[in-house]
């Protein structure tokens, strides 16, 4: 086991709490989880992209014991070259790969281009391909449009030849129009918000069940 992968086990370990009554018997037990941790990758660059704006909602409605991080990093990546990748890659593909190591799943928002998956995003994966941090975390693809079904189907594929565990009952799509986004970008539709909810339960609850 790497030791990624043994700092990613102790720090889900759950804290058993034993509380005992005065004559010494065990009343009650109750278990507490660390915070989940979730890197979320949009696939888009534009500033206003119903994509980012998903994953924002998402850390807006997680629990308080789900911390998501929307990783801002893709612009920077250079493009992927195999000559590139050697012992000490470039620092933004560290970061990167620090960024999916530290965390205990990725959630993943992308736009459909000419029926594929954005340059950019491919790219990203692309650095991820050698790495030690991606292989089997848990991934769950969110569909901000019901018409972008290549992209997903390709993702899907990407993902899974890559070695990642991708959760299929976390996979969803929640298309978003363009009135229903304000002029920063922000969501405030209650059924978006709900779906985007429950399907953060979904998958938070698979992340822990990895762990049991």
């Amino acid at each position: 086991m790497s030791c990624d992968a043994r700092s990613r086990t102790s720090r889900r370990d759950r804290e058993l709490i034993v509380h005992s009554s005065p004559c010494g018997s065990v009343s009650r037990q109750s278990f507490t989880h660390s915070p989940v941790q979730l890197l979320a990758i949009s696939g888009s660059l534009r500033a206003l992209s119903s994509n980012t704006a998903l994953l924002r909602v998402a850390a807006e409605v997680a629990p308080s014991d789900v911390h998501i991080t929307l990783y801002d990093g893709m612009a920077a990546l250079p493009h992927f070259n195999p000559d590139d990748d050697v012992e000490v890659p470039p620092p933004a593909v560290l970061d990167l790969r620090g960024r999916v190591g530290s965390a205990d799943g990725v959630l993943v928002c992308s736009p459909e281009y000419a029926h594929g998956v954005p340059g950019s995003l491919k790219n990203l994966f692309d650095w991820l391909v050698a790495s030690v941090e991606f292989p089997f975390k848990p991934v769950a693809l969110i569909n901000a449009s019901s018409m972008a079904t290549h992209a997903h189907a390709s993702l899907v594929e990407t993902l899974t030849t890559m070695n990642a565990n991708v959760v299929r009952d976390a996979c969803v799509t929640i298309p978003v129009a363009r009135d229903e986004m304000d002029p920063t970008g922000a969501i405030t539709n209650t059924a978006i918000r709900d779906q985007v909810r429950r399907m953060l339960d979904v998958f938070t609850q698979e992340i822990r069940a990895l762990t049991q």
